[in-house]
């Protein structure tokens, strides 16, 4: 990707706020996007088979496998305040969208990426999800699902190298973004519009080499602590 020649990208959750504007962004520099979502194409991450129908029929490889899907909120449950606030259903409803459902897009990712060349899977994942920089709790679901999902990747990542050696598993936080995603949340913290923080995301994208495989990432290419 990037330095003017064309790729072949794979964008799941191209629906959402984010995930459409990477999709726009990358059609416009001339880039070949295959792109799945829950609203247009049905892909449900939380349903085991949706996803492998979805991606055992895609004809690979692509140079870089983008996975731009998430939510705040579940069927109403909001990010909880405190611990009496925790329950069964919505923790496990974030698990199920924001670690388990990128592990299964990621179980495909040895035949859908190349073997010989430099290749990217990105997860969107979230500053909050970051153990080392939690300084006000709260948000124990999505926090401690983001906190899976890095995991997650940091492990994939460690056996695609052994497969894949120019290959590049990363996850990324994209800031705060202005999208239905996070309009309720933003109080007084500073957010970009979706297509910046899509170019952000791609310039960091684009500058990532094999050595900074399995890591965690913000939108401006700075490592965040685990």
């Amino acid at each position: 990707m990037g330095g003017g020649v064309s790729a072949r990208v794979l964008v799941i959750g191209a629906s959402g706020g984010i995930g459409a504007a990477l999709s726009e962004a990358l059609r416009a520099r001339g880039d070949e996007v295959t792109a799945f979502s829950r609203a247009s194409d049905g892909l449900d991450l939380t349903d085991e088979a949706s996803v492998n129908a979805a991606l055992e029929g895609l004809s690979g490889p692509f140079d870089a496998v983008i996975v731009a899907t998430g939510a705040l909120e579940i069927d109403g449950a909001t990010p909880e305040k405190s611990l009496r606030a925790i329950t069964q259903k919505a923790m496990l409803d974030q698990f199920a969208l924001n670690a388990v459902g990128p592990a299964l897009v990621l179980r495909h990712a040895g035949r859908l990426l190349p073997r010989d060349r430099r290749a990217v899977f990105a997860v969107l994942s979230a500053r909050v999800g970051s153990i080392g920089d939690n300084r006000l709790g709260g948000w124990i679901s999505y926090r401690s699902a983001k906190a899976a999902v890095n995991q997650i990747v940091h492990t994939a990542a460690i056996e695609l190298t052994r497969s894949h050696p120019q290959s590049i598993c990363v996850a990324l936080h994209p800031g705060t973004v202005e999208t239905p995603f996070t309009e309720k949340y933003l109080g007084r913290h500073p957010a970009v519009p979706a297509p910046e923080a899509a170019g952000n995301l791609l310039r960091v994208i684009d500058g990532l080499t094999p050595e900074a495989s399995g890591g965690f990432f913000d939108w401006a290419g700075k490592a965040v602590p685990w």
